[in-house]
Parts: structure tokens; sequence; C-alpha cells
């Protein structure tokens, strides 16, 4: 038996689509020469970063899509992105603060994704995997319409994995008897906690071609291995 559908709350929705929309403007306002946007694209920008996490996790789930269901989400994600590039100068003097919110962005966009699912009655790894899978489909949508290499795919800034470590927080605290509410609380801070660290310290994960190296080095005997 499935517990009662976990119901996202309106205001919640709304201000991850707002902040999104913030997040497309700062990575609109960076582009230079033939990339410049005009106030069109800078909209669409934001309107798929502030509603394509949400898009992709109710298709995902064979739902409708709840960013289509009301005319609040396109205003919310397009404004968000237009007030942005307006305030571009200033967003980006406040360097940590962007970290940040773009952070808590992930986090709540994972955070939804996975508590919506739990409460369709998935099991836990399915919901994580939609819920990670909510957290990047934004900047992947992004990528993609903008012709540029996918971000999730290279080495970088652990945001994929923050998000993993977000969404599983909160499937455990919620297996622990955690109400929900609480476990996605938990999940956001911790999906943000481990973003910042990972740009503080500039952290990724292994780079394949250096795995490749140790892997030929090992087979030819350039270094030592250690049998059992």
């Amino acid at each position: 038996m499935t517990e009662p559908l976990f119901i996202i709350p309106f205001w919640a929705d709304l201000l991850g689509v707002g902040l999104g929309g913030v997040q497309g403007a700062m990575f609109a306002s960076g582009f230079q020469g033939q990339r410049r946007l005009d106030l069109l694209g800078v909209a669409i920008i934001g309107i798929l970063i502030g509603m394509g996490g949400g898009l992709i996790r109710d298709l995902m789930l064979g739902q409708p899509p709840a960013t289509l269901q009301n005319n609040w989400y396109l205003v919310t994600a397009a404004g968000a992105a237009l007030l942005g590039m307006l305030l571009a100068g200033l967003l980006n003097r406040a360097g940590p603060a962007i970290v940040g919110l773009d952070a808590v962005v992930i986090g709540m966009f994972g955070a939804f994704g996975t508590s919506k699912a739990v409460g369709l009655g998935l099991p836990v790894v399915p919901a994580v995997f939609i819920g990670v899978c909510a957290a990047v489909g934004g900047s992947v949508l992004r990528d993609v319409i903008m012709g540029l290499p996918v971000a999730i795919m290279h080495v970088g800034s652990l945001y994929a994995v923050a998000a993993l470590l977000g969404c599983t927080a909160i499937v455990g605290l919620h297996a622990l008897g955690v109400g929900m509410v609480i476990a996605s609380v938990i999940g956001i801070a911790v999906t943000a906690v481990v973003r910042v660290l990972a740009v503080i310290f500039d952290l990724s994960l292994p780079e394949q071609r250096r795995l490749y190296r140790r892997k030929v080095a090992a087979e030819t005997g350039a270094i030592p291995t250690v049998k059992p």
C-alpha cells in the first residue's frame, strides 16, 4: 500500500522555478560575441532551467506536468529570467551568494522529484534516480538547446553527485520514519553543502583519462600492483 501522495507546496514550486529563472539569466549574461542572447533567448533559458526539472520529473512519473497546469509557472520563470538579466551586473559581484543559490535550487528540485516519486509508491532506487534527473534536468536541456557540451558528462564540480547524496538522504531518513517534509529539508541541506564544498575545494570525480592511464600503467608494469 502506498502512502498518500506528497503534495509539493505551490509557493515552494514557484520559488524553485523563479530561482531557476534567475540562474538562467546569470548563465545567459556570460555569453559574448556570436553567442549573445536577446530578451527572448534569455526568457527561453530561464524557462528551461526553471521548469525543465519539473517537466522531466512528471513525465518520468507518468503524471500531468504540474508546471503546465497553471499560468504562474511560465510567467514566473520568464519574469525571473528577465529580472535576473537586468540585475546581472549586481549579481555577478555576489559570487558566493550565487553559488549558494545554485546549490539550494539543485537541492530543491532533487527533493521535489524524490518526494513525489516516493509518494507515488516507487521503490527507493528509482525514486532517487528521478530526483537526480529533476535536479539536473534543466541544465541538461539548456546545454542541448544551446549546442553546448552537456555539463554533467564532463569533469567538473559535483552537482549531480551532490543531488544524488541529497536524494539518498531523503529516502534513507524517510525509511527510518522521518516525515517527508523534514527529510526533504535535510536532503536539500545535504545537497547544498556538498555542492558548495565541491566548488570551494574544486572537487570532482576522477577523470576517465587518468583512470585509463593508470590501467595501462598497471598492465605494462609501469606501476607496482598488489596481488592477493
